[in-house]
């Protein structure tokens, strides 16, 4: 029996994990994304179980019906809108996912690491502290305190990130397309209207999922409706902003982005969102940490496991 592991870009799968707990089966861990699918379906095509690691690698039906060996799957979390689950289903392969981990807390924390490295500069004041300079060329940053926190989503994530926003002095507004005032209220915050938020809010921070609703979200119109010199934070998913609308937004040099999730990830050597002076960029490390993968691979383990015992566990998918 043959197993691949997908999309361990940092090498730690292995690690994380007692994949010898898995007799007779041969283990291999990609550590880099496919070139294209026809790539990656030559190159998955021996395998009989697939372990994903969250969405890295779209498994959509094209590249499903290019795998004749394929047997069981193995997912990181609990939803993945990149997996064709119907494309699975018709071929009676079973879909397992694992826990959650600390994912909630994991986001939250890294929406904060961006919102402060973003306010205070602090890429660029570590640059020059890292070539012997102390403050040349370094702007003198933004104090949040007192300021305005624009959420839109204030679900599990969006009403931490909001609750956090209160301790740093911040007034904390928030929209989304379901969320009402009794329902923002119940989470700590006061109900504006998306106008009213984008051009209010100094940080905007976005905590959405992923839906045909909810892909371009925020267009040219809305990034125009942003307050000059407000940041706009993204720590859920890239298509929830336009990306050709983002990048004339950022050229014009109306404000500051801070992102974590791309349109397409990895994201491109040569893109240009990495040449702007007004982005600070972190590479999908929202619910990446060291306790999250241990859960993730340790029930990725246990799935395969159950699954060769003929007794698969935590089905996402019969």
């Amino acid at each position: 029996m043959k197993l691949a592991g997908l999309d361990d870009y940092q090498r730690l799968a292995l690690k994380s994990a007692d994949w010898s707990a898995l007799k007779g089966v041969q283990v291999r861990v990609f550590d880099a994304p496919f070139a294209s699918l026809d790539d990656a379906a030559r190159k998955l095509k021996p395998y009989d179980a697939l372990c994903l690691m969250r969405e890295r690698m779209p498994l959509p039906r094209k590249l499903v019906e290019k795998l004749p060996n394929l047997k069981f799957v193995s997912l990181t979390g609990r939803r993945a809108a990149s997996l064709d689950s119907k494309a699975l289903a018709e071929r009676g392969i079973p879909v397992s996912h694992t826990g959650a981990g600390n994912g909630t807390a994991s986001t939250v924390e890294l929406t904060w690491a961006l919102i402060l490295a973003a306010a205070r500069n602090l890429e660029r004041a570590q640059r020059n502290m890292r070539s012997g300079k102390w403050h040349q060329a370094l702007p003198a940053g933004t104090a949040l305190g007192g300021k305005t926190l624009g959420l839109i989503g204030a679900g599990g994530i969006g009403a931490k990130v909001g609750l956090a926003g209160k301790a740093f002095g911040m007034d904390v507004v928030a929209w989304s397309p379901n969320l009402t005032p009794e329902k923002a209220g119940a989470a700590g915050v006061r109900y504006v209207e998306k106008d009213e938020l984008l051009s209010t809010s100094d940080v905007i921070t976005i905590h959405m999922v992923l839906s045909d609703r909810t892909r371009g979200l925020l267009g040219k119109r809305e990034l125009e409706r942003i307050k000059p010199g407000g940041m706009l934070v993204n720590t859920s998913r890239g298509p929830l902003i336009d990306e050709a609308a983002l990048l004339g937004w950022l050229k014009k040099g109306k404000g500051h982005a801070a992102l974590d999730v791309y349109e397409r990830e990895p994201l491109p050597a040569k893109h240009p969102l990495r040449k702007l002076a007004n982005v600070t960029l972190s590479p999908h490390l929202g619910y990446v940490n060291e306790e999250n993968y241990r859960t993730f691979y340790r029930d990725t383990v246990e799935n395969v496991a159950a699954w060769l015992a003929g007794k698969p566990i935590r089905i996402l998918q019969p």
